[in-house]
């Protein structure tokens, strides 16, 4: 199952003269990144809340939500802060006096004064908590839909790509024994020229022959590829998210790709080695992408 990092859900409901608005969004993340936004009095909630995120979201950088429309009666009640404003106003009426100016000052705009009003927070209605909870569950429900819609889009992508690399590595295999030949060609051709060639051991010169040519063999290199091929397709069918495996797989994909270029010796062959170290970025692109 491939879902994407990236997600929208949203939920809207009316619970009591309230009416709700809950948004979930994510981005690319390496960790589970929760910023929350919700009405101070359900600030208590907040842990329980992101226990809860953090199981059913995995990963990603993620943005909750929670705001309401309401004239603020039913949760915060507005007080004047008596003894900030008597602060004020004896500060001013003093400079008043020191600066010998008549007018005493407004209260009005002394109440306009940073800190002169204060709110005093109500107590949590669990009940209504129960149902803004229910809006969070339905943003859940639709951001995690958002997600597989998206991981079903990069599944395509990573099925198109590893066939792709599956089948320039196949179209390598004839190359190989041609490119063993024409090695070997050349380094006979090579002691034909040489003046003293009676002289030279043919035993120990097919020796050697054989033991560079098997250090420019890539069926081991050709085989482990295959093998890190048909274990990213398993992961793209777990039942989980596997975006972090994917990634681990993708580096040993590179590896031997990287492996086989530099052994290559055959313009053929790297020729199809840059293709696939192409088909690779791309699915490295969209495993950033991945849940």
């Amino acid at each position: 199952m491939i879902l994407s990092m990236t997600g929208f859900g949203k939920a809207e409901g009316t619970i009591g003269n309230n009416k709700f608005n809950v948004e979930i969004r994510s981005v690319n993340s390496k960790q589970f990144d929760l910023s929350v936004r919700m009405p101070a009095i359900y600030k208590e909630k907040e842990i329980p809340l992101r226990n809860k995120l953090s199981k059913e979201l995995y990963r990603g950088k993620i943005d909750l939500s929670i705001q309401f429309d309401s004239n603020g009666a039913d949760h915060l009640s507005a007080v004047i802060n008596h003894t900030v404003v008597k602060k004020y106003y004896e500060q001013i009426e003093s400079l008043s006096n020191d600066l010998g100016l008549n007018p005493a000052p407004s209260l009005i705009d002394i109440l306009r004064l940073p800190d002169t009003m204060k709110q005093e927070r109500l107590e949590v209605d669990e009940e209504e908590w129960e149902l803004v909870m229910k809006l969070i569950e339905q943003a859940i429900k639709n951001f995690i839909s958002f997600r597989k819609q998206e991981g079903e889009a990069i599944l395509n992508e990573f099925n198109v790509r590893i066939n792709n690399i599956e089948q320039y590595a196949n179209e390598i295999i004839p190359y190989e024994k041609e490119r063993t030949e024409s090695v070997r060609d050349k380094i006979e051709s090579l002691f034909s020229e040489y003046e003293e060639r009676e002289s030279v051991d043919n035993n120990r010169l097919e020796q050697e022959m054989i033991y560079y040519l098997e250090k420019l063999d890539i069926t081991e290199e050709r085989s482990r590829l295959f093998n890190h091929i048909k274990y990213f397709r398993e992961t793209l069918d777990s039942d989980t998210p596997q975006g972090k495996k994917l990634g681990f797989i993708c580096q040993e994909l590179g590896r031997e790709i990287n492996t086989m270029g530099s052994k290559a010796n055959h313009a053929t062959i790297q020729k199809l080695v840059v293709q696939m170290k192409d088909e690779l970025e791309k699915i490295k692109e969209q495993v950033l992408n991945a849940l």
